[in-house]
């Protein structure tokens, strides 16, 4: 299959990726075809194959690139001592990255279900890493004293997908600023599990 004339893979690649991250986002994984994603980018369809092996492979590095970014980012930061400031940093730390998503954001969570098992996995895996570092902090906080939480398993998911849900509605044109829906959620956070 050769690939259209001009197109690099440096190039097309990344732009194959941002494609089908549109149109999953706007679509639905289900509803989008390879031929749509060719479209998009500018290249025959049968030359799209040159740059991913099928859509679920697609969808499959949508994700880990979200999942890995998210990490990566999380781990630069420096964390403080105790466990408030640690969980004010993690959840402030939350809403301004997936703030800036909503399109990786949508299909992170949404788009689970169509993940191969193996795929599925792997995702888990790398949602299983970040959450542990909130499980950790609510852990941490309970034992001084600070924290109440029945089962910090179910209170990690709880804060995270409200933290998350924020990316349903904010409008970076709507009446509240990013800073102000941090600080906001943060309060929210801070007394879901303050003793």
């Amino acid at each position: 299959m050769a690939r259209t004339a001009g197109s690099h893979s440096d190039i097309t690649g990344p732009r194959v990726l941002d494609a089908a991250l549109r149109l999953f986002a706007q679509h639905g994984f289900a509803a989008v075809s390879m031929r749509q994603i060719a479209r998009e980018v500018g290249v025959q369809a049968g030359a799209l194959y040159n740059y991913t092996p099928d859509k679920q492979t697609l969808l499959f590095d949508l994700m880990r690139r979200h999942m890995e970014d998210l990490l990566e980012q999380r781990q630069d930061r420096l964390s403080a001592a105790d466990p408030l400031s640690r969980l004010e940093d993690f959840a402030r730390f939350h809403i301004r990255y997936h703030l800036n998503r909503p399109d990786e954001v949508f299909i992170a969570y949404m788009e689970l279900r169509n993940l191969t098992e193996e795929n599925f996995a792997t995702i888990e895996e790398l949602r299983r890493r970040y959450e542990a570092e909130l499980e950790e902090i609510l852990r941490d906080g309970v034992a001084a004293g600070l924290f109440v939480a029945n089962d910090i398993r179910i209170t990690t998911m709880a804060v995270i997908a409200m933290l998350t849900g924020v990316t349903t509605w904010y409008r970076p044109s709507g009446r509240l600023s990013g800073d102000e829906v941090e600080l906001l959620y943060w309060d929210m956070v801070r007394k879901s599990v303050s003793a």
